[in-house]
């Protein structure tokens, strides 16, 4: 409790000291598995942590024009699909790991904030990110640093999951567009439209990286298959129908070029 009370008290001095108007709130504790192992941790930042701000905005604000509380999300409150169908604005809350359900409810203390204090937010939800830079622990980095250091390359299950990956600089375009151009309470999903099988990602960035290198022999035999993760979600996908209609925007980079640019960034670190 006193170390939250320490937090909440730096980040008034920040607002104050910065004369804050405007937030766009992306921190979150984001790896599933860690969440798995310890969910109260993902609550405390992802749930309390985002109270925190809104409180902030609410009281320093004070109903004032020309603000914005703009929070991301992720598509994993959704929860999963199947073989067919699409997430989209108008999708169900479901989340089935710790993770999601901490960001599913960070998702509702914002839309709170909007129906009882009327602060100004917006809401977005996107797809799986990648690109340079990005926390060792996700499934891309994870598979280059495995290929340099010629360990194995971990598959939860069959590899047969799904994901619709988005390149970072098309996701910072998406945020920008929305903070600048999006309409206050409402949401937007954003997307990559590249869906890819888990292993065939892999499989991909092993073709790539094999090439920039120039092995003779391919690295495939790096691939080893592990215990699935417990709630595991078969597959997501987004429809960008809204923001590309209402905005203008949709993504530019396809995963192959997007994996070569994060490839040669990771070689040449």
């Amino acid at each position: 409790m006193k170390k939250s009370l320490f937090q909440f008290q730096m980040q008034e001095k920040i607002f104050i000291k910065y004369k804050i108007s405007d937030v766009i709130h992306l921190a979150a504790e984001s790896h599933v598995d860690n969440s798995i192992e310890n969910a109260l941790e993902f609550a405390k930042t992802n749930i309390l942590g985002t109270i925190n701000l809104l409180e902030l905005a609410r009281k320093k604000w004070n109903k004032k024009k020309n603000n914005l509380f703009y929070h991301i999300s992720t598509d994993e409150v959704f929860g999963t699909l199947n073989e067919s169908g699409i997430f989209s604005e108008n999708s169900k809350y479901d989340p089935h790991s710790p993770y999601s359900a901490s960001k599913a409810s960070a998702d509702h203390f914002v839309r709170a904030f909007y129906d009882t204090h009327k602060l100004p937010v917006i809401v977005s939800n996107c797809s799986n990110n990648y690109g340079p830079n990005q926390n060792k622990e996700k499934l891309i980095p994870t598979v280059i640093n495995s290929l340099i250091n010629k360990t194995k390359i971990p598959v939860y299950g069959d590899g047969l999951n799904v994901r619709d990956w988005l390149y970072v600089e098309d996701h910072v375009e998406a945020i920008d567009l929305i903070f600048h151009r999006g309409v206050i309470g409402e949401t937007y999903c954003i997307g990559g439209q590249n869906e890819i099988k888990n292993i065939d990602l892999i499989q991909m960035i092993i073709e790539k990286y094999d090439l920039i290198q120039q092995n003779k022999n391919s690295s495939r035999d790096l691939i080893s298959f592990v215990e699935d993760r417990l709630g595991h979600d078969f597959r997501y996908a987004i429809d960008i129908s809204k923001i590309n209609n209402n905005l203008g925007w949709k993504p530019k980079t396809k995963i192959s070029l997007g994996l070569k640019k994060t490839l040669d960034w990771y070689l040449n670190d």
